[in-house]
């Protein structure tokens, strides 16, 4: 992942696709009660099998380009070393920022592996136990999603890689940093009865929300200086899933700022397999802080905490890797 400067270009692009888009952006507030905890229960999801298991694979790790609503798309895939056709896997999408592409997230940019997939695939790698990644690649290098184009372009994507790939379709999550956390909120809007869970870091609602009444296990990350989507944007996207997962209503803990720390809250009451995980941090538009510094890399506990969410699906525990420091929370 690129350092100081790659976050301050991040920041004019998204400053300059809200300015032309004009997308509505709001905020709500939650009440009450608070804990610092995340939850390791595992959740137990019986392996559903596509049409690709069971047959020699159509797809292979590498660029692939597809027909979607009329244009010609493209996404990276990234399959798992020994891949066996009659295994059912966990599939991730991780979505670029605003003026990003689909390589930096599979590349991990500066950082390289250790960052690709927001550091998701180390950790995977580090599990054994299997994940198939694909990384899309926006049109004009945004989500802006006109008429649900990008939504189609994920049906597309899932209707080819589940034809030629052996996935368990109760394991498909979707994660993003900035106008990639937008895509992924759009995701968990409308397509809540096909993801497991979505992971969105620094979001904001730039992609809509077509439907967004059903519950979908949802993590938020965001910094309380993020200078380019507001905190209270991030936790407008939290709130109406807070609501539609019947979790109790609370005012999650952050960090004050200048603590340079992170706080992670697991909401209480939530429906039986639809958790809300809320994790502040003392920063700014980042999806890698560091705690104890100013600075933003792969060694961040973002990725170690979003591992451990979409992990806890699964209906064998997983096996613990070794993450980057700092997976627990900090204090105040």
């Amino acid at each position: 992942m690129s350092h100081k400067s790659f976050f301050a270009t991040i920041t004019a692009a998204v400053l300059l696709a809200l300015g032309t888009a004009g997308t509505a952006l709001a905020g709500t507030t939650a009440a009450t009660q608070s804990t610092a905890v995340t939850k390791g229960t595992t959740v137990a999801a019986a392996a559903a099998a596509t049409a690709g298991c069971g047959k020699a694979p159509t797809l292979a790790s590498g660029t692939h380009s597809i027909a979607s609503g009329g244009q010609n798309r493209s996404y990276i895939l990234r399959v798992p070393a020994g891949y066996d056709a009659n295994h059912p896997y966990r599939l991730v999408f991780g979505f670029h920022w605003n003026g990003g592409t689909a390589n930096d997230v599979d590349s991990g940019g500066t950082d390289g592996y250790n960052w690709s997939y927001y550091g998701l695939r180390r950790l995977a790698d580090a599990a054994g136990n299997g994940t198939i990644f694909v990384a899309p690649q926006g049109n004009n290098n945004g989500w802006a999603n006109p008429g649900g184009q990008d939504l189609t372009f994920v049906d597309n994507m899932l209707g080819q890689i589940e034809a030629g790939l052996c996935v368990d379709t109760d394991q498909i999550f979707s994660t993003g940093f900035s106008y990639g956390g937008g895509m992924s909120y759009a995701l968990a809007c409308a397509r809540a009865t096909v993801f497991r869970a979505v992971v969105v870091y620094s979001g904001g609602q730039l992609s809509g929300c077509n439907g967004g009444t059903q519950p979908i296990a949802y993590m938020g990350v965001h910094g309380i200086g993020d200078p380019v989507l507001n905190i209270s944007q991030g936790r407008g996207l939290r709130d109406r899933f807070v609501r539609n997962n019947g979790c109790t209503a609370q005012s999650p803990p952050e960090p004050r700022s200048g603590s340079l720390s992170h706080i992670v809250t697991a909401y209480s009451g939530c429906r039986s397999g639809y958790p809300v995980v809320w994790a502040a941090f003392d920063g700014g538009h980042t999806p890698g802080p560091i705690d104890g510094c100013n600075c933003d890399g792969w060694r961040t506990w973002t990725s170690g905490e979003a591992w451990k969410f979409v992990t806890q699906f699964q209906t064998t525990p997983p096996t613990s890797p070794s993450p980057s420091p700092t997976a627990s929370p900090s204090g105040n």
